[in-house]
């Protein structure tokens, strides 16, 4: 009986036109990247090593297992893309600037394993600042950073030796 009193509304619609700009309609605000990075531009704060979260390893044995910069730089890829794509914490990664990771993590991980490089990106607090992340989620997410590690065969010790270095990070990275 709802159904046919319906249908003739339904028939009755008209489609609506194509020229609509459906952003606009509901105030949706297009970003505008920066021209030169691809990044999404932030508010401005203080960049500092310090912000890394951790000390450097005092030489450059560590950064020789992980490959240099170019073997740095594709763990840090990889992990991003695992982690962008794992459904465990895709939910965290939703809506963020990937750029914006990817180099971040490619600097913070360049400047903790020694490798010459700075960190220019946020403290840890205050980047992962309402997030809701789990301990579940950093876990899978440490899962993923594994795995871009094994696949380009760092060691395990350094592996260990890596993670320790980063473990601390946690408590302002966990919220709940």
């Amino acid at each position: 009986m709802l159904f046919t009193a319906t249908l003739p509304l339904l028939l009755m619609q008209q489609a609506p036109a194509e020229d609509v700009d459906w952003d606009a309609e509901f105030g949706v605000e297009e970003v505008a990247r920066d021209p030169q990075t691809g990044e999404i531009p932030v508010e401005p704060y203080e960049q500092s090593n310090a912000n890394a979260g951790a000390t450097p390893f005092d030489d450059e044995a560590m950064a020789a297992h992980f490959g240099g910069r170019e073997g740095i730089r594709r763990i840090a890829d990889r992990f991003t893309d695992l982690s962008f794509s794992d459904p465990r914490v895709a939910g965290i990664f939703a809506g963020h600037d990937e750029v914006r990771f990817r180099r971040t993590i490619f600097e913070q991980f360049c400047y903790i394993l020694n490798a010459g490089c700075d960190y220019t990106g946020r403290d840890m607090r205050s980047s992962h600042s309402g997030l809701g992340s789990r301990k579940a989620d950093l876990n899978a997410i440490v899962e993923n950073l594994q795995q871009a590690m094994r696949e380009e065969d760092v060691p395990f010790a350094a592996q260990n030796r890596f993670l320790a270095k980063l473990a601390p990070m946690s408590r302002d990275i966990v919220e709940r």
